[in-house]
């Protein structure tokens, strides 16, 4: 029992993270600033260095924290391009022709949700979240973790034709509409090039969107775990958890050692392999890896901010000494291996749109599986079982919104009560 104001009630003492990586280790974070002892379970190894270690789809990403732009993923452009183009390796999207009966039930969710009504009713709902993104980094901050994130001071998003640039304005019109604040302006493609002189001359129209950040994603989460580290939790790394199961009041983590142990509660945030522990907790809503590929190289000079080609859906972000280029969308097995054709696709995409970029020269090649549910909405919350808890599924946005999912199923898990803006994220709808 623990003594929460005036009150006493049953709040969890020890709770387990299953799943290390950005969305995980904030809900450690945060846990631990209500009072709860936390033990996170990663199957990787969790590293701040320039070879990819783990961590899900937390290393290699583009790093954006950019709440003006986390719109849901299943939107009208998929019906517009039309089915067969998710069938081509060198679409921004792609559904690779496998027999697999998982698969289609995910993309026929998707095709279904990718309407402009669902998609709006979508962006309300993650309006409250994209509103408290940005402040709950500060909060992070404030308490101690140590990797910065800067001002994406310019964000630039750039276009060879202009009805893509009058596509982006529309868009983001419908996310003010929503309820998210985000201010851009057009700028002459010359000043543009002024400004970052990356572009090239195929890049004639120009947005640059204001109010956003970026860091560095790797850096950022080893920093999130030494910080559950230094306030007395426990990580275990390459600690594998087979299974979860609740037994009495307690819930059971099995697994290899050190991924065992008893808890008063557990969360799961295992990404794009949460199906395997949550279903068993009712869970049913498919989670699929939309898998995002990316790469390193070098610039004479790092942009002072990110550049993004959203026609070409590629993301480029200044981190270390360098570029950092990501891009693709790929709905596939988590653990396949990572397919050459859609790297080429990133370079193919991004090729003549930089000036000075050495794009067949590149280091620290990197795929990893973004969590994806087929109506654009991450699982918040509890389950069937009140003592086994759910976050993930955020697809491209777990950077952006891996902290305001951290406060809000902190909150839901010592309160036992889930915040009204978790409604529309819950796991079992």
């Amino acid at each position: 029992m623990v003594r929460v104001g005036r009150q006493t009630r049953d709040v969890p003492d020890q709770v387990a993270v299953i799943g290390g990586g950005m969305v995980g280790l904030c809900v450690a974070w945060f846990l631990q600033e209500r009072g709860v002892r936390v033990t996170v379970f990663d199957r990787d190894r969790l590293t701040s260095g320039p070879t990819w270690a783990g961590a899900g789809s937390s290393w290699g990403n583009a790093g954006w924290l950019t709440p003006g732009l986390a719109t849901p993923l299943p939107e009208p452009a998929v019906l517009r391009y039309g089915l067969r183009v998710l069938l081509r390796p060198d679409s921004p999207v792609y559904v690779p022709p496998v027999a697999d009966a998982g698969l289609a039930r995910f993309v026929a969710g998707f095709v279904r949700h990718s309407t402009t009504g669902r998609w709006r009713r979508a962006m309300r709902a993650l309006a409250p979240l994209t509103r408290a993104a940005l402040g709950a980094f500060d909060e992070l901050a404030a308490g101690g973790v140590s990797a910065p994130t800067r001002a994406a001071a310019p964000f630039l998003a750039g276009y060879r034709d202009r009805a893509d640039l009058d596509a982006l304005l529309v868009e983001l019109a419908e996310v003010r509409a929503a309820g998210q604040p985000v201010d851009a302006e057009v700028l002459d493609p010359l000043a543009a090039r002024d400004l970052e002189p990356l572009l090239s001359e195929q890049v004639r129209y120009v947005a640059s969107v204001h109010g956003q950040r970026f860091c560095d994603p790797g850096r950022f989460v080893a920093a999130l775990a030494d910080s559950v580290r230094a306030r007395g939790g426990v990580v275990h790394e390459t600690a594998a958890v087979a299974s979860v199961r609740e037994t009495g009041d307690r819930v059971e983590v099995l697994g290899p050692l050190p991924a065992t142990g008893a808890f008063d509660a557990a969360v799961l945030a295992t990404g794009a392999w949460l199906p395997r522990l949550a279903r068993p907790f009712g869970v049913r809503l498919p989670v699929q890896a939309g898998r995002g590929y990316s790469f390193h190289v070098t610039t004479e000079r790092p942009p002072s901010g990110p550049i993004y080609f959203p026609a070409s859906r590629v993301a480029c972000t200044p981190i270390g000494d360098g570029l950092r280029v990501a891009g693709m969308m790929e709905f596939r097995h988590p653990d396949a291996p990572p397919d050459p054709r859609r790297t080429r696709a990133v370079i193919e995409a991004t090729r003549g749109l930089l000036r000075g970029v050495d794009l067949d020269t590149r280091t620290h090649e990197w795929v990893g599986p973004r969590p994806c549910t087929p109506d654009g909405l991450p699982l918040i919350g509890p389950t069937a079982s009140p003592r086994v808890f759910v976050a993930g599924g955020h697809g491209m946005w777990g950077i952006t919104l891996g902290p305001v999912t951290g406060r809000l199923l902190a909150d839901a898990v010592v309160s036992g009560t889930p915040a009204a803006d978790l409604a529309p994220f819950d796991p079992l709808r």
